[in-house]
């Protein structure tokens, strides 16, 4: 059993720190909302009234937070955790956040013998209820394999994608091509529907030939055509247009930075944001299918 401090319970912290709780570690937990707290103490987690409490005598502490400037003030800000952390605290990250803050806590962490890697996580809201997500992992092998059997509690997949920052590198490249697949997925569904082909029979075909994606066999973005999926729950749940918006703008600065050429990425992006500003920023991503349909909002 270790001692586990978690700060951040939004909808993908939550119930990652539950399943550490049903683990049997002694997790200890932080979080701006009292809510969020309480589903966790009802486990068995632990409140904790500062993350200066939380990280008190912490073998790991994971972190799930907005943005870098979160992580950056967290951890190095005043009264950051960087002054309360023990030596040889492993620190986990599993926000999604430029690779250049994720290096930067790194460097300044390892100054005081407190080590971290950066541990984005794929599978949504869905896999961090299961215990299924996918961690991509960014940081010293040996932090790796230290980290490794915490985040077997939390998913399925755990990759080791290279140095600090890595992990957030690999997590941008992969929700661009996520949302390219969904906007073009959406695209070609909207045009069967156009041209008098129901969506479940030309989804079948798809599956069944070269456009086969992961989002027509597990998330199809048009209603009804698949049960359990947001687009058949009027787009509610998921991974918010909001956070793929977020996520693209990461991707976008990333190719800045080595003069990459992202054309299809660009263009997602601007589609998302685009979707965003016209009140769909809470709906599931999946709800790009509304952009291209004749009832687009």
């Amino acid at each position: 059993m270790a001692n586990i401090a978690f700060i951040g319970l939004g909808n993908m912290g939550g119930p990652m720190a539950i399943n550490l709780v049903k683990a049997d570690h002694q997790v200890n937990v932080f979080d701006l909302s009292q809510a969020a707290i309480d589903e966790v103490v009802a486990v068995g987690g632990k409140q904790s009234a500062t993350t200066a409490e939380a990280v008190q005598g912490a073998d790991f502490v994971i972190s799930m937070l907005p943005a870098g400037k979160h992580v950056e003030s967290v951890y190095l800000g005043e009264n950051g955790l960087i002054n309360h952390l023990s030596k040889d605290t492993l620190v986990i990250d599993s926000s999604t956040i430029d690779s250049e803050t994720a290096q930067k806590v790194a460097k300044e962490l390892a100054s005081k013998s407190i080590h971290f890697v950066d541990a984005p996580v794929s599978g949504g809201v869905g896999g961090a209820k299961a215990g299924s997500l996918t961690f991509i992992v960014g940081g010293e092998t040996a932090d790796f394999d230290n980290a490794k059997p915490v985040l077997e509690v939390m998913g399925k997949n755990i990759f080791h994608a290279g140095a600090h920052g890595a992990g957030q590198v690999a997590k941008v490249c992969n929700n661009m091509l996520l949302a390219v697949l969904m906007a073009g997925t959406s695209e070609a569904l909207q045009l069967g529907v156009d041209n008098g082909l129901d969506p479940k029979v030309l989804s079948e075909i798809m599956l069944q030939s070269s456009g086969r994606n992961w989002t027509l066999e597990v998330y199809n973005p048009c209603p009804g055509v698949m049960e359990n999926v947001p687009s058949s729950n009027d787009y509610q749940g998921g991974f918010m247009v909001d956070l793929m918006a977020k996520d693209l703008g990461l991707a976008m600065d990333t190719c800045v930075k080595s003069q990459s050429a992202t054309p299809m990425g660009s263009l997602a992006r601007s589609l998302y944001a685009m979707h965003a500003t016209q009140g769909n920023g809470k709906k599931d991503f999946s709800s790009i299918f509304q952009t291209f349909s004749n009832k687009g909002e």
